[in-house]
């Protein structure tokens, strides 16, 4: 196998010997390329000397936390992240996404599950832009205020216009109901967050009236909703 055909590289940064054991054989028999590092502190030298497709990064490490390592490693690199931990508070979660994680798996976890959710990140990430664009089914075109899937119009309202654009620009990841609602409307109305979930109820109707068999989008319990369709292509 030559250099540009080598499986995907992930970086297993677990301060617990068994689990991150554990991670490490599900990966490697998942055909991954592994690294175990067991102390934060040794992670950013380690990423820059040979750069890892993926870290999986545990929030509670000795030398240097899972969170401020989140923070370094996006100064200087975009490789996705999934946050490991105990910690299951919504907080906890807020957090490790808004510093800049891809996705956040609580323990106890199936390390089958941790598998499925490297290859979905990797698969999404791996795609080139060339490549996104021509297999999009989702068009939005801002100027004209129209959105479309599989070359069907989408009837949508204004606030629902603003929500599909928000959630298909970033696939994948999660927004906070405050999140979705500081992008809803222009004109500083009160609205509570069950706003957004009536909206999105409306928006998912229309999305699967034209295609039942996609997820498009989905609800993350304690978090709120991610997009999880055709990546989109804005014109």
């Amino acid at each position: 196998m030559n250099q540009e055909q080598q499986d995907p590289l992930i970086l297993v940064v677990e301060d617990e010997p068994k689990l991150g054991q554990l991670l490490v054989d599900y990966l490697q028999a998942a055909n991954y390329r592994t690294h175990h590092i067991l102390r934060g502190d040794e992670v950013l030298e380690w990423v820059r000397r040979t750069p890892p497709d993926m870290i999986l990064l545990d929030l509670m490490l000795p030398g240097v936390d899972g969170l401020t390592l989140c923070r370094e490693l996006r100064r200087f690199t975009d490789l996705p992240i999934m946050m490991v931990t105990a910690k299951s508070e919504e907080i906890d979660r807020l957090l490790g996404l808004e510093i800049g994680a891809d996705d956040y798996i609580c323990k106890p976890f199936s390390p089958r599950e941790v598998v499925a959710r490297v290859k979905t990140i990797l698969r999404r990430c791996q795609r080139t832009p060339k490549e996104i664009q021509q297999a999009s089914l989702l068009v939005i075109d801002e100027g004209r205020f129209q959105a479309s899937w599989n070359s069907s119009m989408l009837d949508l309202t204004p606030a629902e216009f603003r929500l599909l654009k928000t959630l298909a620009q970033a696939p994948g990841q999660v927004f906070t109901r405050e999140q979705l609602l500081n992008q809803l409307y222009d004109d500083y109305r009160v609205v509570t967050d069950r706003t957004i979930d009536s909206h999105i109820k409306n928006l998912r109707r229309k999305l699967e009236a034209l295609d039942a068999d996609q997820p498009f989008i989905r609800a993350v319990y304690g978090m709120g909703y991610r997009w999880e369709a055709d990546a989109g292509r804005l014109i």
